[in-house]
């Protein structure tokens, strides 16, 4: 009980570290913010929107473009978000399994879910430009 205790105490003085340096670099960030980053960031937001326009472009509504371009960004960020829940899972199956059972159905079940989930990620955005495609001719 005293480990946990000396560690749980460990972390939130480590934690309240963090917190307070990210906090004085946040408040510096913005209070030096320069006119190259804030053109950069416009410029980033001027092509998101220029994209945005294509894909409604592309699609030929509004509604459809926006959809396919929300699509494409969880068709991207899906990789490495189910790479990761698919490492985790591992461990728990393979690593931390080997002596606790009950986490090893875990792990296998995270497995399951997290391949199931990039499948399904990379594969709506193809399902959705046929269904729209061909579906409204």
């Amino acid at each position: 009980m005293k480990k946990i205790f000396g560690i749980i105490s460990i972390l939130t003085i480590v934690l309240a570290f963090i917190c307070e340096f990210k906090f004085n670099e946040t408040y510096a960030a913005k209070v030096v913010l320069d006119e190259k980053t804030e053109s950069t960031l416009v410029e980033m937001k001027n092509d998101q929107l220029k994209t945005i326009q294509d894909y409604q472009e592309k699609y030929g509504s509004a509604s459809y473009g926006t959809t396919a371009y929300i699509l494409h960004v969880v068709q991207i960020w899906s990789i490495p978000f189910c790479f990761l829940g698919i490492v985790i899972g591992i461990i728990c199956d393979y690593v931390i399994g080997l002596k606790h059972l009950e986490v090893r159905e875990k792990g296998l079940a995270l497995i399951v879910t997290f391949i199931t989930l990039t499948v399904i990620c990379q594969v709506l955005p193809l399902v959705f430009a046929i269904v729209v495609k061909f579906g409204r001719e």
